[in-house]
């Protein structure tokens, strides 16, 4: 396993994170244990999830995942051995989250963060995160700029300073050891990062955003200031939601799948995916490489990648995303994989 250094902090975490958005939904506490088990075995020492998980997120499920988490903590006495990174959820339509009232403010993170810290059954999360935005932005593969005056508040770098300084406290207390960003765009990391320089405040050391073979948005703009900010690319959705692998080429969802179990369209369901998928499925038969592994290894290659957080239902999925930690792609497929890019550029933005 390889380590990279988690932003200006002196923490080291596995290039390979786990990621635990189906465990309480489509996996059971069993099979998340055994999938935690097997990552701390292969070297991999950071784990991903929310206050909001199981994913499809609903309220049976609201704050399942950490609770498996809290469990196993409790059942290996190996907490330790783990960097725990938790996400607090912002505005949102989801009314079982905190009375359906959550918004980031004071009261807000400091009753997610209280229940997170139970629910896990730790005293401290390593990387407590913004799931989202509180401000109305692009995320989630929304495109265009067409607010109206209303919509962008002025006091809006105010709120952003009062979450700096309430995650400043939780950090002096003890309960938080660095914090990072979610779902954000360049201009609210660079904000972030400056009210931090400017009051003192606890610097973001990451932003974990969706980037894949599919998706390579966060090279815009968000990977220069990765790179020259220190504030590097938390991956999510390597596989591009399972698309990467082709199990969803020609129409297919396959029983147990995610697309199978969430009501909500698929960002990755675009008629240009299907073209490219299968152009990058080519690409991995002709250069002997696993599909899965081969969209895992582009992303692991990245200079601006921190960790590259993977996830499964099955333990072959999961041994097959962490085996990936051991493929280069060489300059040929490289190559191939720019081609395939540059005919059809960010299919699912």
């Amino acid at each position: 396993m390889e380590y990279r250094q988690l932003g200006n902090s002196n923490l080291q975490v596995s290039l390979i994170c786990l990621g635990t958005m189906t465990w309480g939904e489509q996996n059971t506490l069993a099979e998340g244990f055994e999938q935690m088990d097997y990552a701390i075995e292969q070297g991999v020492n950071f784990f991903d999830t929310a206050e909001m998980y199981a994913v499809p997120p609903k309220a049976a499920t609201y704050g399942r995942t950490e609770e498996i988490i809290g469990e196993w903590f409790a059942s290996r006495k190996k907490r330790d051995r783990v960097i725990l990174a938790s996400k607090v959820a912002g505005k949102t339509t989801m009314n079982w989250i905190r009375g359906g009232n959550n918004k980031l403010d004071r009261a807000n993170i400091t009753e997610a963060l209280e229940n997170s810290l139970k629910r896990l059954q730790t005293d401290y999360i390593d990387l407590y995160q913004l799931h989202w935005p509180d401000r109305p932005t692009n995320r989630f593969g929304k495109l265009g700029f067409s607010y109206a005056a209303s919509e962008l508040p002025p006091q809006e770098v105010e709120k952003m300073h009062e979450i700096l300084t309430v995650l400043g406290e939780f950090v002096e207390a003890g309960k938080i050891r660095t914090v990072g960003l979610s779902n954000e765009s360049p201009w609210g990391v660079m904000t972030y990062l400056k009210l931090a320089e400017q009051y003192s405040l606890p610097r973001m050391v990451s932003v974990q955003n969706a980037y894949n073979l599919l998706n390579r948005k966060f090279e815009v703009g968000l990977s220069e200031i990765a790179v020259r900010e220190n504030c590097g690319l938390l991956a999510y959705s390597p596989l591009a939601a399972g698309t990467l692998t082709g199990k969803y080429v020609g129409g297919k969802i396959p029983p147990g799948s995610r697309r199978s179990l969430d009501s909500r369209s698929s960002r990755y369901s675009k008629p240009r995916a299907e073209e490219a998928t299968k152009a990058y499925l080519d690409i991995a038969k002709r250069h002997d490489l696993d599909p899965a592994q081969m969209a895992i290894a582009f992303v692991n290659q990245q200079p601006f990648l921190t960790s590259n957080i993977i996830g499964a239902t099955s333990m072959e999925q999961l041994k097959t995303n962490i085996g990936a930690i051991n493929v280069k792609l060489s300059e040929e497929a490289w190559q191939d994989i720019e081609a395939v890019h540059q005919e059809n550029p960010n299919p699912c933005p």
